[in-house]
């Protein structure tokens, strides 16, 4: 917990150094795929439409247990998801935006000598921008979020025979809100996001479920280098307690992760891309993935 704590912290900072830069070529306006993970507060013009496919490969090398200590899969034992997410926005007007995600997944696991795999929709988002001031000198463009994840993931009735592959959501209606910003320094730019979320109740297999709130707080930095490439690395965290089932605290199910990601991207008018590698560093009852993602974006 302490890690995520000194990370956020570290972001903060990090965000108020930004705030004071003031910038002396306001012309510069690079163009992007932006970070994989975190948000980038400007928004599409009005009448815009913005479609971004990402790919995921997630391979998993063990698990973070209760405690925050790794254990690797055991031989033999093998769990990996392609995940496929299609990011969708539209400007309703130049300073408000609606914005769609859904999702993919192809779970694939052995474990013990017998294997399984599974394929269906996840939980969607549906999400709410609004532009809360541009950037202007030393002050960041920053934008207001409104999400809402919707349960349309399997998340009961899980087949045995399918080792929990064919569970895919989560199974709550999640309302959350956040803050967005981002500050161009050239050749840097550098955007950060704090999400907070309240699940509401839902019933599991017979069982009244409340999952705890949680914060996603994610930071991102790009660098632009010439011939249309740029860099990019973020750092992202998920901060979550307990859960309670039939309206009694369930021991030892928070769960909390951090994943750092470098990557590599191409832009020009029309199309931009990024190619990245996720790795989760620490967690607590989480899975320890290593991921490979690609994206790009396409507007209209």
């Amino acid at each position: 917990m302490l890690k995520h704590i000194y990370a956020a912290a570290a972001v903060l900072i990090f965000c108020a150094l930004t705030l004071n830069y003031a910038n002396a070529e306001d012309e510069w306006d690079p163009v992007s795929a932006g970070t994989v993970t975190t948000w980038t507060a400007p928004l599409c013009a009005k009448g815009e439409l913005v479609a971004q496919p990402f790919f995921f490969y997630n391979n998993t090398r063990g698990t973070f247990n209760s405690d925050g200590h790794y254990d690797s899969l055991p031989s033999g034992d093998k769990k990996y998801q392609f995940l496929q997410q299609l990011f969708a926005q539209y400007g309703l007007t130049d300073r408000f935006e609606i914005d769609a995600q859904i999702e993919y997944k192809e779970n694939f696991l052995r474990q013990n000598g017998d294997s399984a795999n599974s394929s269906g929709f996840g939980d969607s988002v549906g999400f709410l921008r609004y532009c809360l001031q541009e950037e202007t000198g030393s002050l960041p463009y920053a934008a207001a979020l409104f999400q809402l994840k919707i349960p349309t993931g399997e998340y009961q009735h899980a087949d045995d025979s399918r080792l929990g592959t064919d569970l895919t959501g989560a199974g709550s209606w999640d309302p959350g809100l956040g803050i967005i910003l981002t500050k161009k320094f050239k050749p840097f730019v550098a955007h950060c996001d704090f999400i907070y979320s309240a699940p509401l109740e839902t019933k599991i297999d017979g069982v009244k479920t409340r999952y705890a709130d949680y914060l996603n707080y994610d930071f991102g930095l790009e660098y632009f280098l010439s011939h249309r490439f740029n860099l990019m690395f973020e750092a992202n965290g998920f901060l979550q307690s307990d859960k309670k089932e039939d309206g009694a605290r369930t021991d030892d199910s928070n769960v909390n992760y951090f994943t750092v990601s470098p990557g590599i991207g191409w832009s020009c008018e029309k199309v931009q891309a990024v190619l990245a590698y996720q790795r989760v560093l620490t967690g607590t009852n989480a899975d320890a993935n290593d991921s490979v993602v690609l994206t790009f974006v396409r507007s209209f």
